[in-house]
């Protein structure tokens, strides 16, 4: 029985770790007629532009366009153009946002971004990398449990 419990979980262990997402899913919008009472929406930026790769070392430089009201721009480099997204908040939480990007809806709408393959870019036009992010959780991590 132990042998048979060991070799399930090897095989199980060895599928997990062999999945993963070659094209990752795109970014969903939201419709027109739902963005003016949806507390998060996702709106196309209809100009369209090239984005410089980043690098290993240093991120590339790239202005995106940011509409009023949006605090989050999403882009996603696909095929040589880019596809930005502006992220807008309903204003309460756009207020919190923009005065807290810590908090966890504002992480949220990044880590949706970065999931469909994109780069975040805040309204003042500067990149919010991982580390960024890193940075974000030192405000907020208050206690770090250990399994052991």
């Amino acid at each position: 029985m132990g042998l048979r419990l060991a070799l399930f979980g090897s095989i199980l262990a060895l599928a997990a770790c062999g999945t993963r997402i070659e094209n990752p899913p795109p970014l969903v919008t939201t419709p027109p007629g739902e963005v003016k009472g949806a507390p998060v929406a996702r709106i196309p930026v209809e100009k369209s532009v090239v984005v410089p790769p980043a690098t290993a070392t240093a991120p590339a430089p790239f202005k995106p366009t940011v509409p009023p009201g949006a605090i989050y721009v999403c882009v996603i480099n696909a095929t040589g153009a880019a596809q930005q997204t502006a992220i807008e908040f309903a204003p309460k939480v756009g207020a919190l946002c923009a005065k807290h990007p810590e908090m966890g809806p504002c992480q949220y709408e990044r880590n949706q971004c970065r999931a469909s393959g994109g780069r975040v870019f805040a309204a003042n036009g500067a990149e919010i990398t991982m580390q960024t992010e890193a940075e974000y959780d030192k405000k907020v991590m208050r206690t770090r449990f250990k399994s052991n």
